[in-house]
């Protein structure tokens, strides 16, 4: 039972902030000095965090490939024990 009130809950939750960024999209679309401004704010976090965005950028490829290397032993040993 909780299970589904949570579930209605978020559900209600999601329908409410996708309804509140369309209308602020939509707002903001109007002004292209707005849009010009959130550009310029976007570009300036982006320069300012380019390091740590990279970093973690590159540990989840890196994890990324791990979890293929393994998945790919995994099914390289099911596919040696259906062979026996």
């Amino acid at each position: 039972m909780k299970q589904a009130h949570n579930m209605t809950k978020g559900s209600v939750v999601s329908s409410t902030v996708v309804h509140t960024g369309k209308k602020l999209m939509g707002n903001v679309a109007k002004h292209p000095v707005l849009v010009f401004g959130l550009g310029l704010a976007a570009g300036y976090l982006v320069y300012k965090y380019r390091k740590e965005i990279i970093s973690s950028t590159t540990k989840a490829v890196d994890a990324g490939k791990d979890f293929v290397l393994q998945q790919k032993e995994n099914l390289e040993d099911i596919v040696a024990e259906s062979k026996e």
